[in-house]
């Protein structure tokens, strides 16, 4: 049978994401005359985004299903041809901090979502997830997490997936090939990158995001003729008695909605089609050498963190400390100002206390859940590694 698969972040952010309420209608408009048989969305931030893609595309797509999750729901849903059996949403114990208010990823409360569709007889496990953005490059603060994130999600795959026929994930990975994330997806679970597959035919199908082609990409960006990366994938691979082939890879969107000077999203859509057939029963085989070099680089990642975060320990309590003390100061003594500033020093006052329990819940409370989270992911890659090295003797 053909299977196609179609994934895009719709970048559906309420006020911020520009031209999205009409976006949003020329992605539903779009995916109503489509023929796929299941359609992963990522950045529906929005109920009622969510309902109107749902209700246009529900002659082609009848099952639909989206995570609810964190603040401001997890933006990933999920839209099939084909009934859903069961649909289960895994989220992160690390996902950003609740203080950078300006990079919003906690308040998603993202992890990764499973819907178990039957397709012709087979079991199809679809899976979406929208990893941790990164936000600079050169100085980033969020690897740790989305190494975390990866290895999670992969380890989720791995134990949910063992009655699949075919298993596929799609989405916005936010990261590129090579990076750490991104060869834990692949080597943990044995996916394979649809992209990689594909060959030479789809050089011009690189960038997913910042491309030369997008409305959205910075002019910055377009005036040094940087290409844009690529951080969304669709991967799969077969149950152990099936053969998956690839037989296209798009990206199927024109780069303009028609009659408009603007993309359907910053981000570029994918769509893979691939064949399944059956095949003698056989064992998959994983590259054991890449998966222990991607374990021992994610447990030396996750050290790090750990060094990180008994640093910033220590530093958010001698914050603490001096804000005591200035709190102190200030109740104990008269007013230095004179009368006409009684106000304002006490509103001094209550800054230095919002403060001083700011830095205090940053030392103890969130340190302390960020910890257990960190430990608790590095406990599964030594578990993991352990077993690897096992084989070996």
């Amino acid at each position: 049978m053909e299977f196609k698969v179609f994934t895009l972040n719709c970048w559906g952010l309420a006020v911020v994401s520009k031209n999205r309420r009409h976006r949003m209608q020329a992605i539903a408009e779009k995916l109503a005359t489509s023929q796929y048989d299941v359609v992963c969305l990522q950045e529906i931030w929005l109920d009622s985004d969510y309902q109107l893609i749902r209700n246009k595309v529900s002659g082609v797509l009848p099952y639909s299903h989206y995570f609810y999750s964190g603040v401001t729901g997890s933006g990933v849903c999920i839209l099939s041809r084909h009934p859903m059996e069961d649909v289960f949403f895994h989220q992160w114990p690390v996902n950003g901090y609740i203080h950078k208010i300006h990079h919003g990823d906690w308040f998603g409360g993202k992890g990764v979502g499973l819907c178990k569709l039957k397709v012709n007889n087979y079991t199809v496990n679809v899976y979406s997830a929208h990893l941790h953005a990164e936000y600079d490059r050169n100085c980033d603060e969020y690897q740790a997490h989305r190494v975390l994130q990866s290895f999670d999600t992969a380890q989720f795959i791995q134990m949910t997936s063992g009655d699949a026929d075919l298993v596929v994930l799609a989405g916005d990975l936010n990261t590129e090939p090579g990076d750490l994330a991104y060869r834990i997806m692949l080597s943990v679970p044995g996916l394979v990158d649809a992209f990689g597959e594909a060959g030479e035919t789809v050089q011009n199908c690189v960038a997913t995001n910042e491309s030369l082609t997008n409305s959205y990409t910075p002019v910055a960006l377009l005036k040094k003729n940087i290409p844009g990366k690529r951080i969304d994938y669709i991967m799969y691979h077969p149950g152990s008695s099936l053969q998956i082939d690839l037989k296209s890879y798009t990206l199927p969107l024109p780069h303009k909605i028609p009659g408009c000077a603007y993309s359907y999203s910053d981000h570029e859509a994918i769509a893979a089609t691939l064949i399944v057939t059956k095949s003698e029963i056989r064992s998959l085989k994983s590259d054991q050498h890449m998966k222990k070099t991607v374990l021992e680089e994610s447990i030396e990642i996750c050290d790090d963190a750990l060094r990180g975060l008994n640093n910033h320990k220590y530093l958010y309590w001698f914050f603490t400390f001096v804000l005591i003390v200035l709190l102190v100061t200030t109740l104990a003594t008269d007013l230095p100002f004179g009368y006409n500033l009684n106000f304002i020093y006490h509103i001094l006052k209550i800054l230095i206390t919002l403060f001083m329990f700011y830095t205090l819940m940053m030392a103890t409370i969130w340190n302390k859940i960020e910890r257990h989270a960190v430990i608790a992911g590095k406990l599964g890659m030594e578990t993991a590694l352990r077993k690897l090295k096992a084989k070996d003797l």
